[in-house]
């Protein structure tokens, strides 16, 4: 049986990622050694990463979507802001910060507490909580601490003030393909916010 690497998501607007292309191409011409930038199309708001799921249990998790969804009501997102995890002095992820709406915290909740239900570790686990965020960029593994020096100095250099707004309507589910290029997202499912 082949596994399917998947995560559920909301899409951002190509407007958005082609800006965000824009507000960070100085940052990536300047780090590029030290950090795997993510391309603009792969942009997205992940809410649940699932791992490894049989195709036997696509049913029950697309059904799930469609529940979670249909509790929801559409919102905006604002897309501002530059920031790493876990700090800004050891980055190991780079991102682009999202205002979000009541909405969101709910949607996401719902999906954590219905995939725990279908099997999958609560994120809420180890006091994790939702720090909603759009990955950008990932620093390679064998970044050094003069590296991760010069990205924090580059990080702080880069002002993003507001990159638009994006109307969340639909949740999806994905699947992850890892290529030697980097990871390939396909659409697997998408259902509507309750309209």
């Amino acid at each position: 049986m082949n596994l399917l690497r998947a995560f559920i998501a909301l899409e951002i607007p190509n407007t958005i990622q082609q800006a965000i292309l824009q507000a960070t191409r100085v940052l990536q011409v300047e780090t590029r050694a030290f950090i795997r930038w993510i391309a603009p199309e792969n942009i997205h708001l992940t809410l649940k990463f699932l791992g490894d799921v049989p195709p036997t249990s696509m049913d029950n998790i697309t059904q799930m979507l469609r529940t979670e969804a249909d509790a929801c009501q559409p919102f905006d997102i604002q897309i501002e802001g530059l920031g790493s995890f876990p700090s800004l002095k050891r980055p190991r992820v780079v991102y682009i910060g999202i205002q979000a709406p009541a909405g969101l915290e709910a949607l996401y909740r719902g999906i954590d507490s219905a995939s725990k239900r279908l099997g999958y570790e609560s994120d809420a686990k180890g006091g994790r909580g939702f720090s909603p965020h759009l990955t950008i960029g990932r620093v390679r593994g064998d970044a050094s601490g003069t590296d991760q020096q010069k990205i924090r100095r580059a990080i702080e250099a880069t002002t993003i003030d507001s990159l638009g707004t994006a109307r969340v309507d639909s949740v999806h589910l994905y699947k992850s393909e890892l290529k030697p290029g980097g990871a390939v997202y396909s659409k697997l499912f998408s259902t509507p916010l309750n309209l």
